[in-house]
């Protein structure tokens, strides 16, 4: 049986030295943390993130975290490096060369073959003094008092020093580009974020033939065949001979009719006009269908129509369609 109070002890010694890692990497930055982003922002070329062992793996995640917020990079493992990778480097890239002894032998291997391709260095290093760190334009000082292994030997407190600064500078460089939520999207289409940033409400409404919209002499005997038959079940539009929309029939409109109402048959001839909702909630077609989401869950609506600038009715959203959206 282990001992709760000890692994308990032991993961909260290991978070606070780690967070007292990340606060003193925070407070030496300054003018070569600047110097590292204005580099980057002119940058021609690619970031060639490399590293081995963990600060190669916290390379992977910063490359790909570069990538995905506008700054073109890549990543290249620094043994590879020597056996053809190094044909990745042009003299427009920057070399962002991760290591904490700033001694790693890979590294310290390619140094002269990158700065013989013409392509800049900067270098996140445990050591500023060590062969990488001179060697770089910049260095980027990731330092630690200690590691919260506790016999003091395996990177954790180096290499999250080494993550959260490369992600400092991915965000610092995401601001100056001014990227927003819409290029954030364009690079994550296929996901959750991407679809929030990305899916419009004209992207997923029903419109046309699958959407019929009806004037307002039609009959309520009219609109509930009309409305059976449509795409989306429950609602449909109303609209003038402009096609600005008028009203929103739906089926609980005629419920709450039929219970007000005794005579059927005269129901079902009455001209829909006098029945339907009046300026009923809708949405632009150019509103993002998360913002749809938001609206359609606060008024428990399970579909809304789709107008443009001028009132015209354009569609029908649906929440079944937000749902298989993945937005729901």
């Amino acid at each position: 049986m282990i001992d709760r109070d000890a692994v308990l002890a032991q993961a909260r010694d290991t978070l606070n030295i780690e967070s007292h890692a990340i606060d003193r990497v925070a407070a030496r930055l300054g003018d070569e943390f600047v110097a590292a982003v204005e580099a980057l922002l002119e940058m021609r070329g690619r970031a060639i993130v490399c590293g081995i062992g963990k600060s190669g793996a916290v390379g992977r995640k910063l490359a790909a975290t570069l990538a995905s917020t506008g700054t073109p990079a890549y990543f290249m493992h620094a043994a590879e490096a020597l056996h053809g990778d190094l044909g990745m480097i042009n003299p427009d890239d920057i070399a962002l060369l991760i290591s904490n002894s700033g001694e790693t032998e890979e590294i310290v291997r390619i140094l002269p073959l990158i700065k013989r391709r013409g392509a800049g260095i900067i270098a996140i290093v445990g050591r500023r003094e060590s062969t990488v760190g001179r060697a770089a334009d910049v260095a980027l000082d990731a330092s630690v008092e200690r590691e919260a292994c506790p016999l003091n030997l395996a990177p954790t407190s180096s290499a999250i020093a080494e993550l959260a600064l490369g992600d400092a500078l991915a965000m610092a460089l995401m601001g100056a580009r001014g990227f927003s939520a819409q290029d954030f999207g364009a690079t994550h289409p296929g996901g959750q974020l991407g679809k929030r940033v990305l899916l419009r409400v004209e992207d997923l409404m029903h419109g046309g033939d699958d959407n019929p919209m009806l004037s307002l002499d039609t009959t309520v005997e009219e609109a509930l065949l009309a409305m059976t038959n449509a795409a989306v079940r429950g609602s449909v539009a109303i609209i003038d001979d402009d096609g600005v929309l008028r009203g929103l029939f739906t089926d609980g409109d005629f419920r709450r009719l039929m219970q007000r109402e005794t005579d059927r048959n005269a129901v079902m001839a009455r001209p829909i006009s006098e029945v339907m909702t009046r300026n009923p909630t809708t949405v632009l077609a150019g509103t993002l269908a998360i913002e749809a989401v938001n609206i359609m869950d606060e008024r428990e609506f399970d579909n809304m129509p789709v107008v443009d600038e001028d009132g015209r009715a354009l569609g029908m959203i649906d929440i079944q369609d937000l749902m298989k959206a993945g937005l729901v």
